[in-house]
């Protein structure tokens, strides 16, 4: 089956704004920043943009933050077709606004696109997108240390029908959030909980693509790890239940003790763009990379002759995480040794600082949004 789902790009396309006339006054504004918390309060505007078969990508729109009218037919309500992404707005000592590798989040989204049977929006309709929402919500954008504006783009199938195929009509949105500092206290390793009763996603499967559906089916393995005292779930493979895969929302990263990065590889993985980062990063020290299948065992192993001494999940939200220990049902558990100098958070310096222009950016990674 062929879908043409990706029509020409209308050059043409102009944004209409619509400003909001109950937006929040510079005092609410400036009380919500003072402490956003993660994704519990959201800007004045969002981004819309329709697609249809016939159509293409239309009507382009930033307009008032508020609720989406959908019918009850709706396909992503029945079909599950849906996807997203997730990446943030900095905001530099000179009171600029940059992202970081928004190309990569198009061409993720993309992807998951094509995996979804669902229209792929263009780089630059995705890149304009970011800009448009920050001409009219920049202030949104906090100023404190390890702060930001957390943009979340997704789409889904917003025909009303009942039948399974891929949807005529879909919606492009982009809404944005204040997050203040993932780590209050200071970044600390954390307790993984391994999940061998559930699978995250199947070979052949929608794992690679950033879909709700991946993460749906990790809330239950993820309330077993809190039930266990842990800050997150590990899956492993879903054919041998061998293999390490992600976590229920990041990547992991183990280091051995000559500098080597392992990381897993399969097509069931989400491919990060902050591990793709952290990994290039590490190559430009000099670093090898290993990014292939790796047993739970051999991590076991590992551990136990001294060969692997850290152990981290990376992702958009918290950057790095380091891993204290991985917990299981069993007596197969692994609990990393105490490291005084983590190759982690020196990565995790160095990526943050490229954020927030503290720190040469070799590579062409920031994306200014204000200009």
């Amino acid at each position: 089956m062929t879908l043409n789902l990706l029509p020409m790009a209308n050059q043409d396309l102009q944004f209409q704004v619509t400003r909001n006339e109950n937006a929040k006054s510079p005092e609410e504004r400036e009380a919500i920043l003072a402490n956003p918390g993660f994704g519990q309060h959201f800007t004045d505007h969002m981004v819309d943009i329709c697609w249809s078969e016939k159509g293409g990508w239309h009507r382009p729109r930033v307009q008032p933050y508020g609720p989406i009218q959908l019918d009850p037919a709706a396909a992503v309500l029945h079909y599950a077709q849906e996807i997203f992404e997730g990446l943030k707005a900095y905001r530099h000592a000179d009171g600029s606004i940059w992202t970081f590798r928004p190309e990569a989040n198009a061409a993720r989204m993309q992807r998951s696109a094509k995996r979804l049977a669902m229209p792929e929006l263009p780089t630059e309709y995705f890149l304009d997108s970011l800009k448009q929402l920050i001409a009219v919500d920049g202030d949104w954008v906090p100023t404190q240390d390890e702060t930001s504006l957390y943009l979340r783009p997704f789409a889904f199938a917003k025909e009303a029908f009942l039948g399974v195929r891929p949807a005529k009509k879909v919606n492009y949105y982009l809404i944005a959030s204040p997050a203040g500092a993932y780590f209050t206290g200071g970044v600390t390793p954390v307790s993984i909980w391994l999940s061998t009763s559930y699978a995250r996603a199947a070979h052949g499967g929608t794992g690679a693509a950033k879909t709700g559906g991946n993460y749906a089916a990790s809330l239950l393995p993820q309330a077993e790890a809190y039930e266990n005292g842990c800050a997150q779930v590990l899956f492993l493979d879903s054919q041998e239940g061998r293999y390490l895969e992600e976590l229920g929302g990041m990547n992991l990263i183990l280091v051995r003790k000559d500098g080597t990065l392992l990381t897993p590889a399969s097509d069931s993985i989400l491919e990060g763009i902050t591990r793709d980062s952290i990994l290039q990063l590490a190559k430009d020290r000099g670093h090898a990379v290993e990014q292939r299948p790796i047993a739970y065992d051999e991590w076991r192993e590992g551990v136990a002759s001294g060969d692997i001494v850290e152990a981290f999940a990376c992702g958009t939200a918290a950057v790095v995480t380091p891993i204290a220990e991985i917990k299981t049902a069993d007596d197969r558990g692994i609990v990393m040794p105490e490291v005084e100098d983590r190759l982690a958070m020196s990565l995790r310096e160095e990526l943050t600082g490229i954020q927030y222009g503290r720190v040469e950016d070799r590579h062409g990674w920031l994306y200014r949004l204000d200009a």
